[in-house]
């Protein structure tokens, strides 16, 4: 009996993204639907802190221990560069911290970092955005810290809204979600940003981007979007203002 083998030098060799997660991420297939064929996702978690979404728990997330940790976890598998895929705990103290962060994640030995909160601010300058909506699933005080950072970035936050979740943040629906998108809209809003990585957006991105005629940027397209950026990879999915340039 003959087998004819259809690729015999297959399968498509793989090029890595190291991905640091905090401990309740539930939404990693959706990471996976902005990869090309081509890329793997390596996932790291930071230990389980039984506490709810906070300021409280953006800290302890962050702390650099636990980045090291991960970083250390995912390194064998060679990714080409390891994100920090947390929003909250890459904007809670700023740009400098957020730069802390990712200065931590190369000292552990990655060749490259990226975290949520610096794909939003490098999204804002690739895009121009001086002016924003935001969404997120927070409290009103851990959604304040966004405001803080992203006006360090010198952007001003026109409206915004928040759920005031302190958990199960991954199982809002869409409807939920584009309804409050479409409230926070405002004509003065060169964007839309909705934050938080465990927060469903894939598919409600491109019909409400064709609707508000501007760019919705969402927590883990924006990660994937820098991360791929860095591979000289073109982003899969949704996100037609996202185009990198190589």
């Amino acid at each position: 009996m003959e087998f004819s083998f259809p690729d015999i030098d297959g399968p498509v060799a793989q090029r890595g993204i190291g991905v640091i997660a905090p401990f309740d991420l539930a939404l990693e297939r959706e990471l996976w639907r902005w990869a090309p064929l081509e890329v793997s996702l390596h996932l790291a978690r930071t230990p389980y802190e039984p506490v709810p979404v906070s300021l409280a728990m953006a800290e302890l997330v962050s702390n650099a221990a636990h980045l090291r940790a991960a970083t250390h976890d995912v390194l064998h598998v060679e990714p080409e560069v390891v994100a920090y895929l947390c929003t909250s705990g890459s904007f809670i103290h700023g740009l400098a911290y957020e730069r802390s962060l990712r200065e931590t994640i190369c000292l552990a030995g990655a060749p490259d970092a990226v975290t949520t909160s610096g794909a939003l601010v490098e999204a804002i300058r690739h895009l121009n955005i001086t002016r924003m909506s935001v969404i997120t699933p927070y409290d009103e005080i851990l959604t304040a810290k966004l405001h803080d950072f992203l006006d360090e970035a010198g952007c001003a936050t026109i409206r915004s809204d928040h759920l005031g979740l302190g958990g199960g943040i991954w199982k809002v629906n869409y409807r939920t979600i584009a309804e409050r998108i479409i409230g926070a809209d405002d004509p003065r809003s060169e964007a839309i940003f909705v934050s938080c990585t465990n927060l469903p957006t894939y598919d409600v991105i491109e019909p409400l981007e064709q609707a508000l005629g501007k760019p919705v940027l969402t927590a883990n397209q924006l990660t994937m979007w820098a991360c791929l950026g860095r591979m000289k990879l073109p982003m899969m999915g949704p996100g037609k203002w996202l185009v990198n340039v190589f």
